[in-house]
């Protein structure tokens, strides 16, 4: 009788599922120090396949010559699924009472393509079904190897407890479905395993930041003296032993390569295995990305791993090249944003639970942490200290605002933050730095219930001769911009990474030319939010529409950044014509006016930002969807956890309904028309998502359907939207054009 197959192309299901358990159980030994984890994770690996003995799958993977034919759900026939058996394997064999240990596996084995189930409700009710029951009964009668069947003792010691289960079966579930997508992977690409080595390690490349700093021509300046007294503190900081930090340095007082210096040089000194470097806006991640990238061009292209689409196919659009295509952060250095980061950790899908085990021993950047979004704060923050606390993590709160996480007691007690303890500064006197970094004079309106028209914000404007102004939202953008003089330029989520890049390089370029003398002409910059952190543009005026206090002082970092004007620079703080969106917007705008009202003093001063956040917290339920509850365990007798539930509950999107769309931006054509034909004749394949990121936005899906049903729109993979070949769908000054619906209010799409 010929050997059981795992899938098509003669991969033996024996050799699969020894090579998962394997893989899986290496891959857990990164978190396996205080609790024993590696036998859960070999036998999730073991049993995971184990309903493809049944015969009627045998049948299904020698007869079809489909790379797909192993992907449950993707194939008709309820004799062909699998993942099932050796969930229920599992609870049989190892359940005893008051000690169900089935159940732990059971969920990852189960989930292990549909991905991690509510108990209640969902996997219950499947386990229980006839169906469940006939596929065991079918693989066993197969007679699997008993090398397959068996098992050893398993300790359960759940680092966090009942709060901190969630985290454990998902880090498990990772270990299991990275292996799985791996073992597969090297089955129909024999090379692709050794494509995926050849980064830089991590020693390599802090001796090639050094390099790159020592030999990096600097003006001898009064910022650039305290921006090298910052990375000096952020060196030495380092040996620190590994827990939480802050990093609390002023805008324009070189955090982001001062904080990767603490990253690396901690991450060597605490062997850890790689870095993090999370950001709050997809819009700017790109530009750090540029950043690093230049930081270590002396070690190649392949440096880094820049992940921040929504290529991540729902698991009913799932294909073998999209499992391919995911990615698993086998990289040294991630930069990345906080959806990803953060949704990841809350995923129950499979292609976004597959990172999870590599954020193991590793060190986390939160770039500009007072973004961390309210509605999920309580939760971000459980994970982070179940991070730090038991997998070896050490996260660094980094921005010049300073958000106030540490735990608080309201009088309202549902208000309650569960917060960071024991979080330490690394910048020994960060209110002298504060002090000696300030560069603007800021300007607040005369009162702050009358707004001011769009019209006279332009005339104000356009009597400037070289000025940035920051608004809401994309709609204000596009008013305002239709009322400044021509040759002003815009700058807005709504058009791709490329483009915004060839704008900002276009705005420094002209700044340092006016500086230097060579361009005598108005230079203003209309823009949403997405310039205010991150990007390195210095304008002698910056105009700020009445936000939150934290987004007032990342506008005021673009204003005089440098410290090059003999005097302050000057920031003017305006009502706009129309209130903030309803949500965190309003609120914290509605935070900053009850913080600044009757201050006399600098509306920047470092103190009055706890006051401000305790306050705009204090209006937001910080775990507005029950994300706490849902995760935790209530019954120690079966373990139920909502994990399907709760993944669908956290999403950071304002509008969790969002579509990606590559656009054709004329100045990038010929590479763009390049990559969508390779798309369309190999389908998606990591290097190729990565490229396309440069050219994509992301719009609501209610606009992505329309457009999509008007043909302006087509979706040649799943997830994935291309713009129609038409000249007037994309404006070289303002991006994608549309009608109202485009123009998201959330504050989100910036």
């Amino acid at each position: 009788m010929a050997e059981a197959l795992a899938h098509s192309g003669g991969h033996l299901l024996a050799s699969h599922l020894e090579k998962v358990a394997e893989i899986a159980a290496e891959f857990s030994k990164a978190f396996d120090t205080a609790v024993p984890t590696q036998r859960w994770a070999y036998l999730a690996g073991l049993w995971h396949d184990l309903g493809k003995y049944r015969p009627g799958f045998q049948r299904y993977v020698r007869l079809a010559d489909n790379p797909d034919a192993h992907i449950e759900g993707k194939v008709g026939g309820r004799e062909k699924t699998h993942s099932a058996a050796g969930a229920l394997w599992a609870i049989q064999q190892l359940n005893q009472p008051n000690h169900p240990y089935g159940n732990v596996l059971a969920y990852l084995i189960a989930g292990h393509h549909a991905g991690l189930d509510d108990w209640d409700g969902g996997l219950k009710e499947r386990l229980q079904s006839e169906d469940s029951q006939l596929e065991l009964k079918e693989a066993l009668a197969a007679n699997p190897p008993t090398s397959i069947l068996a098992h050893g003792d398993l300790v359960a010691q759940i680092p966090g407890g009942a709060r901190g289960f969630a985290l454990w079966v998902r880090m498990l579930f990772s270990c299991l479905v990275d292996a799985d997508f791996l073992d597969t992977e090297a089955h129909f690409d024999a090379g692709k395993p050794a494509r995926r080595e050849g980064f830089p390690s991590l020693k390599q490349m802090r001796q090639a930041f050094d390099a790159h700093m020592a030999a990096l021509p600097v003006a001898d300046t009064p910022v650039n003296t305290l921006r090298a007294d910052v990375l000096r503190q952020c060196r030495a900081k380092a040996a620190l032993p590994a827990g939480l930090f802050s990093l609390t340095v002023p805008t324009g007082g070189g955090k982001t390569l001062s904080s990767l210096a603490f990253a690396m040089e901690h991450a060597q000194a605490h062997g850890k295995r790689r870095i993090i470097y999370a950001i709050p806006y997809t819009s700017i991640i790109e530009q750090t990305a540029e950043v690093f990238r230049n930081v270590f061009t002396a070690l190649g292209d392949e440096v880094l791993i820049e992940h921040h689409s929504q290529f991540d196919a729902a698991e009913k659009d799932e294909t073998a090249r999209s499992r391919l295509a995911c990615e698993n952060w086998d990289a040294p250095l991630v930069v990345t944003t906080n959806v990803q980061l953060f949704e990841s950790l809350f995923a129950s899908q499979t292609s976004r639970c597959r990172k999870l085990h590599n954020l193991v021993g590793s060190v986390i950047v939160l770039d500009e942490a007072q973004q961390l979004p309210p509605a999920f704060l309580q939760p971000i923050l459980d994970v982070l200290k179940l991070l730090v606390a038991h997998y070896g993590v050490t996260v660094v709160l980094c921005t010049a605002t300073q958000p106030a996480l540490n735990s608080t007691t309201y009088f309202d007690a549902i208000k309650n933050l569960r917060g960071l303890e024991n979080v330490r500064e690394i910048i020994d006197h960060p209110d002298a730095l504060f002090d000696a970094l300030k560069r603007v004079d800021v300007t607040l309106p005369p009162d702050w219930t009358t707004p001011t028209a769009w019209a006279d914000i332009a005339n104000q404007l356009s009597a400037e001769d070289c000025v940035l102004v920051i608004v809401n939202t994309r709609k204000a953008a596009r008013e305002l911009q239709r009322l400044m003089p021509v040759g002003t330029l815009h700058l807005s989520a709504l058009m791709c990474g490329a483009h915004r890049k060839n704008v900002i390089t276009q705005i420094k370029q002209r700044l340092q030319a006016r500086r230097e003398g060579r361009d005598q002409q108005p230079m203003r910059v209309v823009s949403t939010q997405l310039v205010e952190a991150g990007v390195d543009i210095d304008f002698p005026v910056v105009y700020r529409a009445l936000a939150g206090l934290d987004s007032i002082a990342q506008a005021a970092g673009r204003c005089n950044r440098e410290g090059r004007m003999e005097g302050k620079g000057r920031v003017v703080v305006f009502v706009p014509p129309e209130r903030p969106p309803l949500g965190h917007l309003r609120k914290g705008t509605d935070a900053c006016v009850s913080t600044l009202h009757g201050q006399a003093h600098d509306p920047l001063r470092r103190a009055l930002f706890d006051r401000y956040f305790k306050e705009f917290y204090q209006s937001v339920n910080l775990d507005a969807k029950d994300i706490v509850k849902k995760l935790t365990v209530n019954d120690r007798k079966t373990l139920s956890v909502q994990f399907r539930t709760a993944a669908e509950a956290f999403r950071l999107i304002d509008d969790a309904d969002s579509a990606t769309v590559v656009v054709r931006y004329a100045a990038h054509h010929d590479e763009i028309e390049r990559l969508l034909g390779v798309l369309a004749a190999e389908g998606p394949q990591r290097w190729l998502m990565r490229k396309l990121q440069r050219y994509t936005i992301t719009i609501p899906q209610r606009q992505a359907t329309k457009m999509l049903n008007q043909g302006d729109l087509s979706l040649p993979i799943p997830g994935l939207h291309v713009l129609s070949k038409t000249d007037n769908l994309y404006s070289n000054i303002l991006g994608l054009t549309g009608d109202d619906d485009l123009y998201n209010p959330s504050g989100f799409f910036s």
